[in-house]
């Protein structure tokens, strides 16, 4: 896995107590005062103790304070490059030009965060899982759905037992009769959304392999995954509605679709020479 480490803190951040939170969130904010930080300095600066500074540490699964700043300072010298550019959180008070650069570096941002937080072990389980699959739906709700019914469209062109349905209520029940065999991919950015957790509960129960495209690593979803795929957005105030969190998810259902187009050449090639010439006089 290529890992840059403030994008390894933000999708860790559900993990966090109250006061690894107040760690995380400083050192997010201020990655180059805090390689020159004692672990007392850095625990006085967020108002914790060292004991606080010590388990945000561990729960990033490093040794200690020393550990940390070793891989802060390699992750930071190997993205100098990508902090080049208008980079920030839009504010009421920006131009134009400067909400369009802004927006333009979040959009790349969100895809390279994507690429950084690629597990290809987990990548690969996911592909053998939908090699292997009787059927494959795709779950999503609200913006999410609308990530799940694309997904489910590409993959529809080469792949015929893949379902998507627009109405939450049907996805429920879809979840609900899936079988042993059967794949559930969800889209979820918080991984919070209490229709989608049911969905992932309830596919989880009916024996299917379920796989989440979402933002943290541990959420109310992922205690009922099987595999977990990290996108990478960060949504400001006023970027609610923003594109950034689902073209990182489509980021991923690209490198998906691409992989299993690939394992899949011939009988894919087949299927898409069929569905291309069905909707040829449509497109």
């Amino acid at each position: 896995m290529q890992e840059d480490f403030l994008t390894r803190i933000r999708s860790s951040y559900n993990q966090f107590t109250k006061a690894e939170k107040r760690v995380a969130d400083f050192i997010l904010q201020n990655p180059n005062r805090v390689l020159f930080m004692s672990i007392s300095d850095l625990a006085e600066t967020c108002m914790v103790g060292d004991t606080s500074v010590f388990r945000f540490c561990k729960t990033m699964n490093l040794k200690g304070y020393q550990e940390f700043k070793m891989t802060l300072s390699l992750s930071m010298r190997g993205n100098k490059k990508m902090e080049e550019g208008n980079t920030g959180e839009i504010t009421l008070g920006d131009k134009i030009t400067d909400l369009a650069d802004k927006v333009l570096q979040d959009t790349i941002s969100s895809i390279r965060e994507s690429y950084s937080l690629l597990d290809f072990s987990q990548v690969s389980l996911a592909m053998e899982a939908l090699s292997g699959a009787k059927r494959i739906l795709f779950f999503g709700v609200g913006a999410s759905m609308l990530t799940a019914m694309k997904a489910m469209n590409k993959f529809h062109r080469i792949e015929p037992k893949v379902y998507c349905s627009e109405m939450v209520s049907q996805q429920l029940m879809s979840a609900a009769t899936m079988e042993e065999g059967d794949v559930a991919v969800i889209f979820s950015y918080s991984g919070a959304t209490r229709d989608i957790v049911e969905i992932a509960k309830l596919a989880k129960e009916s024996k299917a392999t379920v796989i989440a495209i979402t933002r943290f690593q541990k959420s109310a979803l992922t205690e009922y995954t099987d595999i977990v795929l990290l996108c990478g957005a960060n949504v400001g105030s006023l970027q609610r509605g923003s594109t950034s969190a689902e073209i990182s998810q489509l980021f991923l259902v690209d490198i998906m679709y691409t992989e299993y187009y690939r394992r899949h050449f011939e009988t894919c090639s087949r299927v898409l020479e069929k569905t291309t010439r069905a909707i040829s006089d449509r497109n």
